[in-house]
């Protein structure tokens, strides 16, 4: 394979239990009798691949690359990326996880005193970028098989501003504060009440004008794994403004919150870099990042295959480049097509058919004394209805209700149709082993496929 091509597997999508082995019987270099595609060893990766099926691996070096690609459409489940890197990329990655595995290449730069924001995809590596910077991961520039070299990788940023960053990183004369982007797995990190844990690493005293401001006063009795997604990601970033650090590192701030709230944690971040502080924030949504952000990295490529982190550009046009899809100083187009926005005229409804016909109704917590009334209504087919209100409001508590899920206190829907439901959060309260016994907590959807 040429020096600008990757292979990927992705070791949960492959399931060599479950095919022939398409992708080794159909590669041409084995059918040549070249070990290109064969099974991995358990003591590689043993933390991957311990009780599992033997799965495969990609020689890079005898792959022949995109040109070839029969492993990819071979494979029944996906499981294969043959990538070619852009000619113009001729540094070293950064990071990389394994054999066939994600590589990153640069790393968003901490500015003293700035936000700097960083935007991409999901799966192109801003979350490893933000794990680096704060010391959880030690980079090895590419060579996973061996143990990752300091003084390479200062050599490597020799002359910029990471340099110093790393080497004083590495000698602990910097400190770091990071909110996680999985909130929803903090419940099982911390056993105790939202005052208990804010009060543990409250370094700058701000607790408690930051609990008025983001309307989370009146949770610090609260038990953490009570909490909403919303309350919990209020409860993060709190947290991690709190501490007394010389940067920050924020991954994702704006999932479960509503508009209001958003507009409050901009506002927040955004006067505390005006004290000075250092922060780095990882974010979708753009008109955040407009609002907060000093400078903008974009990190483009090929998610769960590779990701390059650009250097910085202004807010506006690192924004207005993403929109487009195409980076002007490093002439590189990382989307065939351009985002744009448009507006339109609200369109007559003209559907007749009646799908749902609800009657008035209430639902009652005693728990947390929260009551929902409804008004009756009706939902027409070909019809998209939103439902739009602040956090904690009775949005979900609605749907619950016209899906079954939950039975109100006063009036009956009589649903009689089949609905597919997309629960709002992802931490569900129990898996199965395959058989229906339930073991451990875990984030997947196995609540909604037992059907509880």
């Amino acid at each position: 394979m040429a020096e600008d091509s990757l292979a990927v597997v992705d070791l949960d999508r492959c399931k060599p239990h479950r095919c022939n082995y398409e992708c080794a019987n159909y590669c041409p270099p084995n059918r040549a009798g070249k070990p290109c595609i064969t099974l991995r060893e358990e003591a590689e990766e043993p933390e991957k691949l311990a009780g599992k099926p033997e799965q495969v691996r990609i020689s890079e070096e005898i792959c022949l690359g995109e040109k070839c690609g029969i492993c990819v459409h071979k494979c029944p489940f996906d499981a294969i990326k043959i990538i070619n890197l852009p000619s113009e990329l001729d540094e070293k990655p950064i990071h990389r996880y394994g054999k066939n595995a994600f590589k990153l290449y640069g790393l968003p730069a901490p500015r003293p005193g700035k936000v700097r924001g960083v935007l991409g995809p999901n799966g192109i590596g801003k979350t490893t970028a933000v794990r680096i910077l704060s010391g959880d991961i030690d980079p090895n520039l590419g060579d996973h098989e061996k143990e990752p070299d300091r003084s390479e990788l200062k050599e490597n940023f020799r002359g910029t501003v990471l340099q110093d960053y790393l080497e004083d990183l590495e000698d602990g004369k910097v400190s770091v504060s990071k909110k996680p982007q999985s909130v929803d797995k903090i419940p099982d990190k911390f056993d105790g009440s939202v005052g208990e844990l804010l009060d543990s690493i409250d370094d700058r005293g701000m607790i408690d004008g930051s609990l008025e401001r983001f309307s989370i006063k009146d949770l610090k009795d609260r038990p953490v794994d009570t909490l909403s997604g919303g309350e919990l990601q209020r409860v993060a970033i709190t947290a991690a403004l709190s501490r007394e650090a010389d940067f920050y590192f924020l991954d994702e701030i704006t999932p479960y919150l509503d508009i209001s709230q958003r507009v409050d944690a901009a506002r927040l971040i955004k006067e505390f870099s005006e004290e000075g502080r250092s922060v780095i924030v990882v974010e979708h949504d753009l008109a955040i990042l407009d609002m907060i952000a000093d400078e903008i990295q974009i990190v483009y490529g090929e998610p769960g295959v590779y990701g390059v982190v650009t250097t910085p550009k202004s807010t506006k046009r690192g924004i207005n480049e993403y929109l487009e899809g195409y980076l002007q100083n490093e002439n590189i187009r990382f989307r065939q097509r351009s985002i744009s926005f448009s507006e339109r005229s609200p369109q007559d409804f003209t559907s007749e058919k009646t799908v749902i016909s609800y009657p008035e109704m209430t639902k009652n917590y005693s728990d947390g004394g929260f009551s929902l009334d409804v008004d009756e209504g009706e939902i027409y087919s070909d019809e998209v209805l939103g439902v739009v209100g602040p956090n904690g409001i009775g949005k979900t508590t609605f749907a619950r209700l016209l899906t079954g899920r939950s039975e109100p206190d006063g009036g009956d829907v009589g649903l009689d149709l089949d609905v597919s439901y997309k629960p709002q959060v992802h931490r569900v309260r129990r898996y199965c082993d395959g058989d229906g016994s339930s073991s451990k907590y875990c984030g997947g959807f196995c609540n909604v496929i037992l059907g509880e």
